[in-house]
């Protein structure tokens, strides 16, 4: 399917609403213990099981607008409903938390691959959103590859040694700034390794 030009608004609540929906539910409901079947299932839980169905309507909806969704986003949505299900059908929280571990392992075990075979895989994921020559594709993929260790390795200590409530503001805030400054601080390498594709303008 052709992808298409959607709000940019429009994308960007598709996108992060459902994490935000996620962080307002649970500070509602964080305290509260919900009897389902016989079984007691606290808000952490319930909000949970909530968010695996907005989180999946949100990316159909984007998919359906814009013809497209990244590798990122299935791979993303996958470690979601498994994991995020198993919490909710084992009733325990710890599934859902080792989730973001999990993905940034896995997205930075498969750039280390590519690194290995002389590749950059990030470049073939970001499908030429940034325009950098080759040398600057393997130094930026270095760089991700070990931040999102970095970040795995952060949500590790968070949540096996901080309180959920703790987790969630990190989840939900902290991840979300740390990428947004890792890349803020690529200035310098997208200014030298940029393929100036803008020159024809």
């Amino acid at each position: 399917m052709e992808q298409r030009q959607v709000n940019p608004m429009l994308k960007t609540a598709l996108e992060f609403g459902p994490l935000l929906a996620f962080f307002v539910a649970y500070l509602w409901l964080k305290d509260e213990v919900f009897a389902i079947g016989g079984t007691d299932y606290d808000g952490f839980i319930v909000v949970t099981a909530g968010f695996i169905p907005v989180f999946l309507l949100c990316m159909g909806a984007l998919w359906w607008l814009t013809g497209h969704l990244s590798r990122m986003q299935v791979v993303t949505a996958v470690l979601i409903v498994f994991f995020g299900g198993l919490s909710v059908w084992l009733n325990d929280d710890r599934f859902f938390k080792m989730k973001p571990t999990l993905i940034y392992l896995l997205f930075g075990g498969a750039l280390g691959i590519g690194l290995l075979r002389g590749e950059s895989w990030l470049q073939y994921v970001m499908e030429g959103l940034v325009p950098l020559e080759q040398e600057g594709w393997m130094i930026l993929t270095k760089r991700v590859a070990l931040f999102f260790l970095g970040l795995a390795i952060m949500n590790e200590v968070i949540w096996r040694t901080m309180g959920t409530e703790i987790w969630v503001y990190f989840k939900t805030f902290g991840l979300t700034a740390a990428i947004f400054l890792f890349f803020l601080f690529q200035g310098g390498l997208f200014k030298r390794y940029g393929t100036g594709d803008d020159e024809s303008a």
